[in-house]
């Protein structure tokens, strides 16, 4: 069989090559958003074999792979449950080979070649011989190893504010560890009143914090509190995973009245839950701007809509999708709050609903300016649309109603320690996009002038928006 992924796969012009080969290939990667565990990293862990570190294993590990497997009837005991490992890395092999189109297949084989220097396909033929080729390498490839090996310069986690930042501090203290690993803000179980669990969330933010919350002004305590021991830590970024972005106009209810009902358990009405959620993000978000931090708000997203599943395993295996479009003016009207009293930091915004791209490109351009370039971004394509088609969409979007000059670029949003290469993949649809408006005539050859756009959306923007 001809060999798949050559050193120009998807690079279908000369131009594209150049600017890839020439100025994307070799510079480090900031991931400044994922899921990744920091304790692998400060334990440097060495994996027992390949199915492990490819897929996971229990309830925490690649969902992207896991849906594919379930996709092809693969009963669950092989994805999250007990099976043995060759079995549920064999079944993974032979789905896999019926997924042309899909980002699977070219994330695994990215991952194969660049971490095993394994350059044939996997199905179900190969299954045994990647099997015993990458389980040899794993006896000395280490966590650290697989994250130099991708050239990663920082790597920000995501962390509940009660998280104890004790495999950051490790990390930092290590100075064989080259990779620096810094915590990012994710405060939603504070945020989200109406959830299950909130009281006992309220309980054991108290005990971290050393906070006694029996208000709404105490929780804020708490949590600022929270903040000032995370940014000690290196925190630059927050991260918010809404329903819904809330904005609430009028007076809100009495937030100490909201708050404690909630943690009794007693039913809240839609306006309030919106009220206090609203209230809560605007003061954190001028914290956020006062200590020079990014806010990241993730939504779009129809979560948990398998009950039965849900129950099983819990969230974050699988069983999410593509919810409907952002309510675009309370967005707005979120953003212009903020930024009516001073307290907008820099923003990204992020839909998985791909029907918001260019809503979302125009609305960042409401609120650019103030000696910040690109301070408002429209985000990488995310979870369902970082495929190339996907990737494409968004590049093209914001390129045609923004600064595509100005991007931050890619990140792996997570689970995996091998998903570097989904860096790789940005960048060369990047350079295949761009080079195929210049071959095409719509752009100037001008290749120092692209290599610098190129090189400053794979890695200096991020670093520079981030003050990484």
């Amino acid at each position: 069989m001809e060999q798949f992924l050559t050193e120009d796969f998807l690079l279908s012009n000369e131009t594209a090559r150049e600017l890839y080969h020439g100025y994307a290939e070799n510079l480090p990667i900031i991931d400044f958003h994922c899921h990744i565990d920091p304790r692998g990293i400060a334990d440097d862990v060495r994996y027992a074999n390949i199915a492990r570190l490819l897929l996971g294993k229990g309830h925490f590990g690649d969902h992207y792979k896991w849906r594919l497997m379930r996709a092809d009837g693969v009963d669950e005991d092989k994805i999250t449950g007990g099976a043995p490992d060759f079995d549920r890395f064999f079944a993974f092999a032979a789905a896999l080979s019926k997924a042309p189109g899909n980002p699977v297949f070219h994330w695994t084989h990215l991952e194969l070649k660049r971490f095993f220097g394994y350059n044939g396909v996997l199905n179900s033929d190969t299954a045994r011989e990647v099997w015993e080729l990458c389980n040899e390498k794993l006896k000395t490839l280490s966590v650290r190893e697989i994250i130099n090996k991708s050239n990663v310069e920082l790597i920000a986690t995501t962390d509940d504010p009660t998280d104890s930042l004790s495999s950051h501090k490790k990390i930092s203290d290590d100075p064989g560890c080259r990779v620096k690993v810094v915590p990012s803000w994710r405060p939603d179980k504070a945020v989200n009143l109406e959830k299950k669990g909130y009281a006992s969330y309220i309980a054991l933010l108290s005990e971290t914090s050393g906070t006694d919350i029996c208000s709404f002004d105490s929780l804020l305590k708490a949590l600022l509190s929270r903040l000032d021991y995370f940014e000690a830590h290196g925190c630059r970024a927050s991260d918010h995973g809404l329903d819904f972005v809330p904005y609430a106009g009028a007076a809100s209810a009495d937030l100490d009245d909201v708050f404690n009902r909630a943690r009794a358990g007693v039913y809240l009405t839609p306006d309030e839950i919106t009220g206090f959620k609203f209230q809560i993000l605007r003061l954190l978000a001028g914290e956020y701007k006062k200590r020079g931090w990014v806010m990241q708000l993730h939504f779009g997203a129809l979560r948990n809509t398998n009950t039965k599943m849900y129950t099983e395993l819990g969230p974050d295996t699988g069983f999410d999708c593509i919810g409907n479009p952002a309510d675009i003016e309370a967005v707005a009207r979120f953003l212009d709050a903020l930024d009516a009293d001073g307290s907008l930091p820099r923003t990204i915004l992020y839909s998985v609903n791909s029907c918001d791209n260019s809503k979302l490109v125009s609305l960042t351009g409401c609120f650019q300016g103030r000696g910040v370039a690109g301070k408002l971004q429209h985000g990488s394509a995310w979870w369902f649309n970082d495929t190339r088609s996907g990737i494409v969409d968004q590049l093209t979007t914001l390129a045609e109603g923004g600064l595509l000059g100005n991007f931050v670029g890619m990140l792996t949003d997570s689970r995996s320690f091998l998903s570097y290469t989904r860096h790789e993949y940005f960048r060369r649809i990047l350079c295949d996009l761009i080079g195929r408006w210049v071959e095409n005539g719509e752009y100037p050859r001008d290749i120092a002038s692209l290599g610098k756009l190129v090189s400053d959306v794979s890695y200096y923007n991020s670093k520079r928006y981030f003050n990484y």
